[in-house]
């Protein structure tokens, strides 16, 4: 009697101290309050009282970094957000250096951005948006790289300018559509005139080049056949004062 009781409390004691670890976990083990070892996925088992294990989880996980206040270095304040995206690469460090890896890395990554903001000016900014992104990525990562924590990528999704600023922007934005809008009409009409001249140049000639685009002038002008115009063309005085001249 006393050996089968005994054999059930082992049984259920060996029981107790089975553990299933799937794929995208680790396992931290700890003997007697020490750390002890990493265990792998699979049916791992470990000695219930004498050990214990907590899991980590190694896919990337995304932190959303909520809207933060921030004044760029030519003192505008704007207002910003991101998402950024990490992984545990060494489980025990995730666990025995620091309490709460995610709360951490979260709290680290708002400070950076606000940090980041305050070194460089707006239009970099609003230009370079992943560069500003990098540079935030790489101080965060440099600081949770002791934690086993890998960033792999952050992004920055809003950047909110003050009223005053957009409007601002919105006029600069519009004078320069107007700018260019000029500058093209200009070179146009200055195309135009090029072509113009070439254009007179080769009508001048040619024997009777004028005279017949002044006749399709006057066709265009006129375009009703039932109506007759009758003009003195400065060609027709030039050819009158000719044959008098010839006479003479």
């Amino acid at each position: 009697m006393f050996f089968i009781i005994l054999f059930i409390i082992l049984f259920f004691y060996f029981l107790s101290g089975i553990r299933i670890i799937k794929q995208y976990y680790r396992g931290i083990v700890f003997t007697l309050g020490k750390f002890s070892h990493v265990k792998q996925p699979g049916l791992r088992f470990i000695w219930p009282i004498f050990q214990t294990m907590e899991t980590v989880d190694i896919r990337v996980q995304t932190i959303d970094i909520p809207r933060q206040e921030a004044i760029t270095k030519d003192n505008v304040p704007v207002g910003i957000n991101a998402v950024l995206y990490f992984q545990v690469e060494q489980p025990d460090k995730a666990i025995l250096e620091v309490s709460d890896y995610y709360y951490a890395v979260a709290n680290y990554a708002q400070a950076a951005l606000r940090d980041t903001i305050g070194q460089v000016d707006l239009d970099t900014l609003l230009s370079e948006r992943e560069k500003v992104a990098n540079t935030i990525k790489s101080v965060v990562d440099e600081a949770t790289t002791p934690w086993g924590i890998n960033v792999t990528a952050v992004k920055i999704q809003d950047i909110e300018l003050p009223a005053e600023m957009r409007r601002a922007m919105a006029q600069q934005a519009e004078a320069e559509r107007a700018k260019r809008a000029v500058i093209i009409k200009a070179e146009g009409e200055r195309i135009a005139a090029e072509n113009l001249a070439q254009a007179a140049n080769i009508l001048a000639q040619v024997p009777g080049g004028l005279t017949m685009r002044t006749l399709q002038t006057i066709e265009k002008i006129n375009p009703d056949p039932s109506k007759t115009v009758i003009f003195l063309l400065p060609t027709e005085i030039q050819g009158i004062l000719d044959r008098l001249t010839k006479k003479e």
